[in-house]
């Protein structure tokens, strides 16, 4: 189930298969709107039940209401600038203690073959992450 709004025709919630993509959430909101682009989303990106996909917005998909990325923000970024593991770019989780650019793309990677994190618990199944480096990241990170 995943809630999409913005510059679709018909926004509201649906419930697509599980293993569908942002494109397939889109299609479900009756497409975009004439002349509209899609905007900062990742289209191919596999859905998290419960998101909000924000088309043709400042936000990007995956993006939660209550730690979404407001109008103005970075995407991937929440109010509290707290990064929203199932948005950021790999670019954006580098930026965080203790965590490089391999470790970063393992997040990306593991969100793309598991359709995101439920929780930031999970960032422990992704190889080289283990309880040190996850306390070190917990109140940087969001799902």
């Amino acid at each position: 189930m995943v809630y999409v709004t913005g510059k679709v025709r018909n926004p509201g919630v649906f419930v697509l298969a599980s293993g569908s993509r942002v494109a397939d959430a889109i299609e479900a909101a009756g497409g975009l709107r004439k002349g509209a682009k899609p905007g900062r989303i990742n289209l191919a990106r596999r859905l998290v039940d419960g998101e909000q996909i924000v088309a043709g917005g400042l936000a990007t998909a995956g993006a939660g209401p209550a730690t979404g990325p407001q109008p103005g923000m970075a995407p991937g970024t929440t109010g509290a600038g707290v990064v929203n593991l199932n948005t950021a770019t790999a670019e954006q989780l580098d930026a965080l203690p203790g965590i490089g650019g391999v470790i970063a793309q393992r997040i990306v990677d593991y969100r793309d073959a598991h359709g995101g994190f439920q929780s930031v618990d999970q960032l422990k199944d992704v190889p080289g992450i283990g309880d040190r480096k996850l306390a070190e990241m917990r109140d940087k990170v969001s799902v």
